[in-house]
């Protein structure tokens, strides 16, 4: 009897643990606008891989790329609902958030990838990152989306000329929609999802975007002519939500965190490891490839000069952080 005993006080702790260990099991779904095999996707992947390794499969992470889940902005919002758990966009994006977040859209502003690791990175991306808390949105690390060129339909960029009529896509917010119509071309802004039926149909001309989206979302099919214009460096924050957050104890939180830093230093380096063979590929795809000389990239400067004085203004406190942080780095 008392074996018995025993062995039942045994099974109901087995079903107890069980229980136990099926409560704490978590899902993060994980969002994102590039398609599978896009280097953010694959960043993505490997966080994954490290969050359900170290966790011993206790959180479990649900990759939804291509936009699958909605905009960007649409993503934004499930996240501070608390629907989603995850997300990696633009960092320019969060300043319909908190506008600070604008100084990351500003043209010209980074010289190099390196030299944006080191920023977002350091002091200045974990106190960009910290302005999101209240806002329901963890900034976890920085992905990078890189270096954005001007791709279109209609004719070769040899001069800062050329891009005057053009109807380009840009990202939804206004220093993009700004630095277009300084150049005298014509923003039409509109969501990632929409952007390739756009330009098969014509409703736009062109747009712009670093390599792997290019390449990974096949604008080779309806845009013929690619120009390096480099104007713009994109990091990408990735986020989580804070209610979900929450409900994570230091174990998993720390799990989380680590996974975000390692992908993150991952995704960088696949994406700037690639980028010279997707070029290769876009021209064995019939793109034309131009670059612009000195003296044409110097007039490009000096045109997105008035955007950049207009909006810095009202966030001045942080562009002057950022610049001082890059004058520090260039010593």
């Amino acid at each position: 009897m008392k074996r018995v005993f025993i062995k039942t006080v045994i099974a109901t702790m087995a079903l107890a643990a069980m229980g136990i260990a099926s409560a704490q099991e978590k899902t993060i779904k994980f969002a994102n606008q590039n398609t599978a095999g896009h280097p953010i996707v694959q960043g993505m992947e490997k966080f994954k891989e490290i969050v359900e390794k170290n966790s011993g499969g206790k959180i479990k992470v649900n990759l939804f790329p291509g936009g699958t889940l909605g905009s960007d902005q649409a993503n934004v919002s499930a996240i501070q609902g608390g629907t989603l758990e995850m997300a990696s966009m633009n960092s320019g994006i969060f300043a319909s958030q908190v506008k600070d977040f604008g100084v990351f859209d500003f043209p010209f502003m980074f010289a190099s990838g390196k030299e944006a690791d080191t920023v977002v990175d350091g002091a200045f991306g974990k106190k960009m990152h910290a302005k999101l808390e209240e806002k329901g949105l963890i900034g976890l690390a920085y992905y990078e989306l890189g270096f954005r060129h001007l791709s279109n339909g209609k004719r070769a960029i040899n001069k800062v000329s050329d891009i005057e009529g053009l109807k380009l896509r840009v990202i939804p917010n206004p220093i993009n929609v700004d630095w277009v119509k300084a150049l005298g071309a014509n923003p039409t802004p509109l969501p990632w999802p929409e952007v390739y039926a756009a330009l098969e149909q014509g409703a736009v001309d062109g747009q712009e975007n670093p390599i792997p989206t290019i390449n990974s979302a096949k604008l080779f099919e309806v845009q013929k002519h690619l120009a390096l214009t480099g104007h713009q460096y994109n990091p990408q924050s990735v986020v989580i939500s804070k209610k979900f957050w929450d409900t994570l104890n230091a174990a998993e939180k720390k799990i989380v965190a680590d996974a975000a830093a390692e992908s993150a230093k991952f995704q960088r380096s696949t994406a700037r490891t690639l980028e010279a063979s997707l070029l290769d590929n876009l021209k064995k795809n019939g793109m034309q490839v131009t670059t612009l000389p000195a003296s044409e990239m110097a007039i490009l400067r000096e045109k997105m000069k008035p955007v950049i004085a207009k909006h810095g203004e009202p966030i001045a406190a942080t562009v002057s952080e950022l610049q001082a942080e890059l004058t520090k780095l260039r010593k």
